[in-house]
């Protein structure tokens, strides 16, 4: 009988909720896992792409130079007004259905510098 390893401890707590398993401290507080913004060129790219996904086609903002909660804040702000849903991976928003020019016109106004990429 094989045994697991016992990197365990404390997951979710009465008091703070989940916990970060490396650090122990409330994930909302958790300090390990941050990464700062990643670096990019200055312009965030906006595409449509329909590749794997049946074909459904989604709209990619990629190179926004923000941390994971403020890309996570924008991403909400985007599909607010596009009326859409979609989600945050990887650095990536995906935005569902083609409103490319709407993100472009949204990201503009914020005073981003942006691109449409792809055809």
């Amino acid at each position: 009988m094989k045994s697991k390893p016992s990197g365990g401890g404390l997951v979710y707590s009465t008091e703070a909720g989940r916990m970060c398993p490396v650090c122990r401290q409330p994930i909302a507080q958790c300090t390990c896992g941050q990464k700062p913004a990643p670096k990019t060129d200055g312009i965030v790219r906006v595409s449509r792409e329909t590749k794997g996904r049946a074909g459904k086609g989604v709209t990619l903002v990629k190179g926004v130079p923000l941390d994971a909660t403020a890309l996570t804040a924008l991403g909400k702000q985007l599909k607010a007004a596009c009326g859409s849903g979609g989600t945050v991976k990887d650095g990536v928003i995906e935005v569902q259905g083609d409103h490319v020019d709407t993100v472009i016109g949204l990201l503009q106004k914020q005073g981003y510098t942006v691109k449409r990429a792809g055809g």
